[in-house]
């Protein structure tokens, strides 16, 4: 039974994101979708000793309403120097960061790319590269794809020959699962909830967070602390 996966690129995501990923046997990035400003297309949290704090890479936007995900450009280098200086500031104390630090630092510190989803893939491969992740990850521009939401998805499905269809909960507000029925696809809604907390700095304790916190903090436990890892 194949399993898939289709959503859009986030920065650094959270662990539910990386979950998803390896839950399935090949993960759709799903970037010839529209860009949505303040989402986590090109932004994400932190921990630091004065709360939350969002990382936000700076794309251009002024006058481009429809433009996609893939088509999205990077208006400031700096960025990914500033955020290596954040990170760095909040996070040297953890008990593994020493262990992934020269990693990270050539990661930000060569990271030229011009467009946000290359940027994203990037950071995605490296950590499932950390957490021993196998899935296949391909682009939805790889894709034929048909009108209507729930259509275009099932279309990837079945180019994939899919048999089972693996969703963030969000997606029960728009997504038609009699018409997956109708086309033989299985739908699996991804459970967020009942995460275990780990060694994290700065309480209290927050599971929406990158998952750079996750690593730094735990490192080779760092899927234990995850529910597709568990046994």
């Amino acid at each position: 039974m194949k399993k898939i996966a289709i959503l859009q690129s986030n920065y650094i995501p959270w662990k539910g994101y990386f979950d998803l990923i390896n839950m399935v046997d090949e993960f759709i990035l799903y970037d010839d979708m529209q860009y949505t400003r303040r989402d986590w297309r090109n932004r994400n949290k932190i921990k630091t000793h004065q709360g939350l704090k969002w990382l936000t890479i700076p794309v251009e936007v002024k006058g481009k309403y429809f433009q996609k995900i893939n088509e999205t450009k990077i208006n400031n280098k700096d960025w990914a120097k500033n955020h290596w200086q954040q990170i760095k500031q909040n996070y040297s104390k953890t008990q593994y960061f020493k262990e992934y630090k020269d990693l990270f630092e050539e990661i930000y510190l060569t990271c030229d790319e011009e467009y946000l989803s290359q940027i994203n893939y990037k950071f995605i491969s490296v950590i499932n590269e950390i957490l021993d992740i196998k899935t296949t990850i391909r682009w939805s521009s790889e894709f034929e794809l048909v009108d209507g939401q729930t259509e275009k998805l099932l279309g990837i499905c079945k180019d994939c020959n899919a048999d089972i269809y693996v969703s963030g909960p969000a997606a029960k507000d728009y997504f038609d699962e009699e018409l997956a029925n109708k086309e033989n696809i299985q739908v699996e809604w991804m459970d967020y909830s009942e995460y275990k907390e780990y060694e994290q700095l700065h309480p209290p304790f927050e599971h929406g967070v990158s998952i750079l916190d996750l690593i730094f903090n735990e490192g080779v436990n760092a899927t234990n602390f995850m529910k597709s890892f568990r046994e």
